[in-house]
């Protein structure tokens, strides 16, 4: 998966469109990425002990990849992300319009 936790994306589809927020986490296996104040839901817990009481938490559930373009740092649009070596032969992410390291 070419996201990386801590990487600021936009989403392009869905409820949320529009919106911009940071990866928390990320299925690799399943193809998805839970991001920060994005896909917000209710979910109802039931108390732990007695005497406390049950509360509602506000969950953020992951939402497909593929619904996501990275936000480049330097030129401050949303794009692809594409590859080229780097020094010590290694790969390195980069903008695919203005092709500066991500």
């Amino acid at each position: 998966m070419k996201l990386k936790k801590g990487d600021q994306v936009h989403i392009v589809s869905g409820k949320d469109k529009g919106k911009e927020g940071k990866i928390l986490r990320i299925l690799p296996e399943v193809g998805k990425i839970v991001v920060d104040g994005i896909n917000a839901q209710m979910k109802h817990q039931r108390s732990r002990r007695e005497g406390k009481k049950g509360e509602k938490v506000r969950k953020f559930m992951p939402l497909n990849a593929s619904n996501v373009m990275i936000v480049c740092q330097s030129c401050k649009k949303f794009s692809r992300i594409g590859y080229k070596s780097g020094n010590e032969a290694r790969k390195v992410r980069v903008c695919k319009k203005c092709q500066a390291e991500l």
